[in-house]
C-alpha cells in the first residue's frame, strides 16, 4: 500500500483474468488502455493482435482479433451514429522473439496507421498519411491519440501524436481530413517522442497535453495548436501516457513509477516509485546467463516496473498497463 497527499491505494498485480497464449506470453507487450462510461477497461494482447475488454473486478467480457501490429494508442470515441468506437493507432512495428527481441529488417522503413472500429472490431475508418514534408524521410510510427469530442461541446478533431517516426503532433477535422502539423519549436522546444496526448476538459478551456518524453516535460497547447506553457523538467524523468482523477493529472511514467501533477501543473506525488529500475542489466526485462532478453521473472510488488498507459474509472481507481515481455496490468484500488 501507499500513502501519501491522501492519495492511498492498494496493490493488486493480479487482478485481470490473463488468458494468455505462448506467443502472447513471449511477446514484448506496449499496450494502450482506454475505460468506457461504464467502468469497462479496453486494452490489447499484442501477441495475438486482440482487442481485449474487461470489466472493474478484472473479468474478461468481451475478446477480438483485429488487423495491428501493436495497438499503441486506445481512445474511445462517441459516434452519433454508432455510438461508442475505438480508436486505435498502431506504431506499425514490434520486437520479435526469434530475433533476440529485436525489430526485424526493414521496420524502419515500415509505416503504421491510425484506425477505428466499433465495439465488436469491425474496421470503420482510416486516417489518411499525415502531409507533412517529414515524411519523405521518416517512417509515420503513431502512437496516441485524443478526440475533442463533440459530446463534451468539442468540434470533433482528431489529434495524433507521431511518437516513434517524425516526433509531430497532427490535427485532423472529424471527417479525416488533415488539417495541421506541430512540432513543439514555436512551444518549449521541438518534440522528441512526443509519446502520449490528451485533451484535458478540467478547466473552462480545453487544452492539448503533450506528453515530450524524451524532453522530460510536457508541452500544452490550445486546440487550435498554439503553445500555452510547459512543465514537469523538475520533476518528470519519462512521461508516457496521462489520466485524469477528479481535480489532478496521472502521469504514466516509463521509468517505473505515476507521477501526480495538479491542477496547476504542480507536483503532488510519485505512486509506487522503483528508482533506478531501468539500470537493471535487460529492463524492462531481464539477461538470463547467456545474456540474452527475457521474461523478467522478478518483478516487483507495490513497485512499478515500466508504466506505458494509465485510466482511472468512476470510483478514482487507477489501471496501469506496463511495456514488457508478457505484459502486466496493474489495479490500484482507492482505499477511503
Amino acid at each position: 500500500m501507499t500513502m501519501s497527499s491522501n492519495f492511498t491505494y492498494e496493490w493488486n498485480d493480479s487482478w485481470a483474468e490473463m488468458i494468455q497464449s505462448h506467443t502472447s506470453i513471449s511477446a514484448w507487450n506496449h499496450s494502450g488502455m482506454a475505460i468506457k462510461d461504464n467502468d469497462h477497461i479496453v486494452t490489447s494482447d499484442n501477441g495475438e493482435s486482440k482487442i481485449i475488454t474487461y470489466n472493474i473486478d478484472g473479468e474478461i467480457i468481451d475478446s477480438w482479433t483485429a488487423n495491428f501490429t501493436h495497438a499503441h494508442g486506445i481512445t474511445l470515441s462517441y459516434d452519433e451514429e454508432f455510438g461508442d468506437v475505438i480508436w486505435i493507432a498502431d506504431n506499425g512495428s514490434r520486437r520479435e522473439k526469434d530475433i533476440g527481441y529485436q525489430y526485424p529488417p526493414g521496420s524502419e522503413l515500415k509505416s503504421g496507421r491510425v484506425f477505428k472500429v466499433d465495439m465488436s472490431g469491425n474496421e470503420m475508418f482510416e486516417l489518411p498519411l499525415p502531409l507533412h514534408d517529414s515524411y519523405k524521410t521518416f517512417r509515420y510510427a503513431p502512437t496516441s491519440i485524443a478526440v475533442n469530442e463533440i459530446k463534451s461541446g468539442g468540434n470533433g478533431d482528431i489529434w495524433i501524436a507521431d511518437g516513434y517516426g517524425a516526433s509531430l503532433v497532427h490535427r485532423y477535422d472529424q471527417n479525416g481530413n488533415h488539417v495541421q502539423s506541430i512540432d513543439g519549436i514555436d512551444g518549449a522546444g521541438k518534440f522528441n517522442c512526443p509519446h502520449g496526448i490528451l485533451i484535458d476538459y478540467r478547466s473552462g478551456s480545453p487544452e492539448l497535453y503533450v506528453a515530450d518524453r524524451v524532453n522530460k516535460r510536457i508541452q500544452v497547447f490550445d486546440l487550435d495548436g498554439n503553445f500555452s506553457r510547459s512543465f514537469g523538467s523538475d520533476f518528470l524523468s519519462t512521461p508516457s501516457g496521462f489520466a485524469i482523477l477528479n481535480d489532478n493529472l496521472i502521469i504514466a511514467e516509463l521509468k517505473g513509477r505515476l507521477t501526480i501533477a495538479d491542477m496547476h501543473d504542480k507536483f503532488v506525488t510519485y505512486l509506487f516509485p522503483n528508482d533506478g529500475a531501468e539500470n537493471r542489466p535487460g529492463w524492462p526485462n531481464m539477461k538470463d546467463q547467456t545474456g540474452s532478453i527475457v521474461k523478467n521473472l522478478n518483478l516487483s510488488i507495490n513497485k512499478f516496473n515500466s508504466p506505458h498507459d494509465v485510466v482511472t474509472d468512476s470510483k478514482g481507481n487507477i489501471y496501469v498497463t506496463e511495456w514488457l515481455i508478457g505484459g502486466r496490468i496493474t489495479k490500484l484500488t482507492v482505499k477511503k
